[in-house]
């Protein structure tokens, strides 16, 4: 079976990620079977992708049989299906040790004896920790120096994908920026969006580290990131660790919540001081620009316009409420 007739596998299709890149692969003829528990209450998200001829298995990515069924007739898999971010992961360390390390390590020796092809691993940009000289912008080489547990959960999978002996599952890393934008299983607990949200609302928003430099990536180009990726010839990306962003997009805190301010029109920020969340990196994504001509089709001024405009609407009858974000 080729890889273009195969289906593929997105775990955690139904999630914040998921949902958009199953709609851009659907629309572009491939076969798509997603993998999700649902955690988050997503059942209309997943009726939605069932509607758009996505075959979805509701199912834990911890178990065995549920990763069996999955694996049938698939031959590549986008593994995003994680207990995403520190404050989850840290809400339970064992249960996100369990799903985000063990698990990942166990759908990868099954896909290896099912004859999956191709692997892509859902990283994180946050695995370049707090850098020692952030001004200077680092790459897919750069030291990896994870703060948070759950950029530690990625690195450590990461390593296990690339070190190991080469066989027939040809894996890819993609460290992804931090995502924002509209998407239809939405959250709320991520820089942009909140900070969109809050000075929408005219709320006070509290920001803390606004120094701190990080990359942003829309939701949808994240997707179309791990498209390109899939497009790509294994001797493009075989073995390989792509940054997915654009590097004119690292900004601090201090400027999302100008550039909220100025789109939206009204809402006050007050910087306060916090000792937690050290992180501070500045990235480069020359090398899939280069590599692979992936360019992104939104910047964070777009993003902002968007999720304004979604909140004008009433998309969201109530952003606060808990299920946009990952933690009630």
């Amino acid at each position: 079976m080729s890889a273009t007739n195969g289906y593929v596998l997105v775990t955690g299709g139904a999630g914040y990620v998921g949902a958009p890149l199953c709609r851009e692969l659907t629309a572009a003829g491939r076969r798509v079977r997603v993998l999700d528990v649902l955690l988050h209450g997503q059942r209309q998200v997943a009726d939605d992708l069932a509607g758009l001829g996505v075959e979805v298995i509701e199912g834990d990515v911890r178990d065995a049989d549920a990763r069996r069924r999955s694996l049938e007739g698939v031959t590549s898999i986008v593994h995003l299906a994680a207990i995403v971010g520190d404050p989850a992961c840290s809400l339970n360390p064992e249960v996100a040790e369990a799903v985000n390390v063990q698990a990942s390590r166990s759908l990868i020796t099954d896909a290896r004896a099912a004859g999956v092809e191709r692997f892509i691993f859902a990283s994180t940009c946050s695995n370049y920790g707090r850098m020692s000289d952030p001004s200077v912008p680092v790459s897919e080489t750069g030291t990896l120096a994870p703060v948070s547990l759950y950029a530690r959960h990625k690195v450590a999978v990461e390593q296990e994908l690339l070190s190991s002996e080469p066989g027939s599952l040809v894996p890819t890393c993609l460290r992804f920026a931090t995502v924002y934008g509209v998407a239809p299983r939405m959250r709320f607990d991520l820089t942009v969006n909140e900070f969109t949200r809050d000075i929408w609302a005219d709320r006070e928003l509290e920001v803390f580290g606004e120094q701190f430099w990080r990359p942003y990536i829309h939701v949808r180009d994240a997707g179309r990131g791990v498209h390109r990726v899939l497009d790509s010839s294994v001797d493009q990306v075989g073995g390989e660790v792509f940054n997915v962003g654009r590097s004119d997009q690292n900004f601090r805190k201090l400027d999302l919540s100008q550039m909220a301010q100025d789109r939206i029109g009204r809402g006050s920020v007050t910087f306060v001081h916090r000792d937690e969340d050290p992180r501070d990196y500045k990235v480069s994504f020359e090398k899939i620009a280069d590599e692979l001509g992936f360019d992104i089709t939104m910047t964070v001024d777009d993003g902002i316009v968007e999720i304004a405009a979604a909140l004008d609407q009433g998309a969201f009858p109530d952003p606060y409420s808990g299920e946009y974000r990952n933690i009630p």
